[in-house]
């Protein structure tokens, strides 16, 4: 009697197939019988997925977008050690034409993506391939920062958009904050007056519906009471001692009340350049990286909540790496405080941390994005992800153009697929214009 697909052990189904399925790929395979339909609520979003060790997400690597799987299992000495680490690139964002310069913006297995024209953002639901593209209420800015999260009342999906940049030159404030409800397909103001900034290159981390940010008390200077004209920030008294000693902290924005907690403790005080990067494990703990400059970089450590809400945090060491003692690594490896995104891998306590190296012998002009895994007692392992690209194209007042490479980011938290449903039925002339500009169904 010959057997059919639907025939095959649940188990062997859900080990070997749909936990080894790539994240885009997913729609197709849960179509393909009843019982697979069935087993995947369970292996893809239930408790066999969130059971199993592995951290599945996405990334942006020299403008390519791409899912990521990773796994790794430590042996004993005499054994080699097991990394599973594939890239896959993702064809659809090609078609929709997102912009690959910025980061996603993950949130319950949706990712918020910004135009490649920063004319609209798009929710995206990859394990059902569905979108929603959003429209400003007035206009974007390429400044302008997000964050996706939704309400714990009724689980409604909402966008923040803000923007707080005093353009000296101009002598213009550029301010705004503003939500975006997918519910009501609306946006609205929020009344805000930060007295605190988000560096342009840090990334909100979403946890429990809600964003954290690192950020750290303004500069001296209130955009909203602006420096006399001809002044600038450089000028004012005690300028470097603030830079050098400002207050840091995390900050909540709470999508059910619409509103910014108050400051939260970090473990540690950071200055002015170092690294400092967000993550989180699953949807429970929020991780966060600082590389300290005490001597050169030297000491990278990472922390993880014990507890973690909008208005209160308590942390716990996860790892400290004496960075001049790695096997293999010529002086001291460095990540600059624009780069380092990581996420961590529970069960073999190591991070995995995303940058170009740059400690290849001199003899070697080319860089490579690299996966660096660190864990406990001195373990470390790279791993080579393929050749970056030079982007430097602007000459010094010699001639001479630097070499410039971007790092891989990965999302911060790994991406656990979502039967949320972007349910968003658009008129028929937008349906229309929206086919006929992207060549693709939806």
């Amino acid at each position: 009697m010959t057997k059919r697909i639907s025939d095959l052990p649940p188990k062997l189904v859900g080990e070997k197939i749909l936990s080894k399925v790539p994240i885009t790929s997913l729609r197709e395979v849960r179509s393909t019988c009843k019982s697979w339909e069935a087993l995947s609520k369970d292996w893809i979003v239930g408790k066999e997925a969130a059971a199993r060790q592995q951290y599945l997400g996405f990334m942006t690597m020299d403008s390519e977008v791409c899912s990521v799987r990773f796994h790794l299992r430590r042996k004993e000495e005499e054994e080699e050690d097991l990394v599973d680490l594939s890239i896959k690139q993702v064809a659809l964002l090609d078609q929709v034409e997102i912009s690959k310069a910025e980061p996603f913006f993950h949130c319950d297995g949706l990712l918020l993506c910004v135009a490649k024209d920063n004319s609209r953002l798009v929710v995206w639901n990859p394990s059902l391939g569905q979108t929603r593209w959003i429209r400003p209420r007035t206009s974007f800015h390429r400044l302008d920062r997000y964050a996706l999260g939704y309400d714990m009342h009724n689980r409604n999906h909402k966008v923040l958009r803000f923007l707080d940049y005093y353009h000296y030159k101009e002598r213009k404030h550029l301010f705004g904050f503003e939500i975006y409800d997918l519910g009501s397909n609306s946006w609205r103001v929020i009344d805000v007056r930060p007295d605190w900034e988000v560096d342009s290159h840090q990334r909100g981390v979403s946890l429990k519906g809600n964003i954290y940010f690192f950020a750290h008390e303004k500069i001296g200077v209130d955009f909203f009471a602006p420096l006399p004209q001809g002044t600038l920030v450089q000028d004012t008294e005690h300028f470097q001692d603030i830079t050098e000693d400002f207050q840091d902290f995390l900050l909540c924005f709470d999508f059910t009340t619409e509103r910014f907690g108050q400051r939260l403790p970090l473990p540690f005080h950071s200055y002015n350049e170092e690294t400092v990067t967000l993550s989180c494990v699953r949807d429970e703990q929020l991780a966060v990286l600082n590389q300290k400059d005490e001597d050169r970089f030297d000491i990278l450590e990472i922390w993880v909540t014990t507890r973690i809400e909008p208005n209160a945090v308590s942390w716990s060491k996860f790892l400290s790496v004496d960075m001049r003692q790695l096997p293999g690594v010529v002086g001291t490896l460095m990540f600059y405080c624009e780069n380092g995104s990581f996420f961590i891998d529970e069960q073999e306590k190591v991070a995995v941390v995303f940058d170009v190296d740059e400690n290849e012998p001199t003899t070697e002009t080319a860089r490579y994005h690299t996966a660096f895994i660190f864990g406990d007692k001195g373990y470390f392992k790279s791993v080579r992800l393929g050749e970056a690209l030079n982007v430097g194209c602007y000459p010094d007042r010699l001639g001479y153009i630097p070499p410039v490479y971007q790092p891989a980011l990965v999302c911060p938290s790994s991406y656990l697929p979502s039967l949320v449903q972007l349910n968003h039925t658009p008129k028929r002339k937008e349906r229309d214009d929206f086919i006929n500009h992207y060549d693709f169904h939806l």
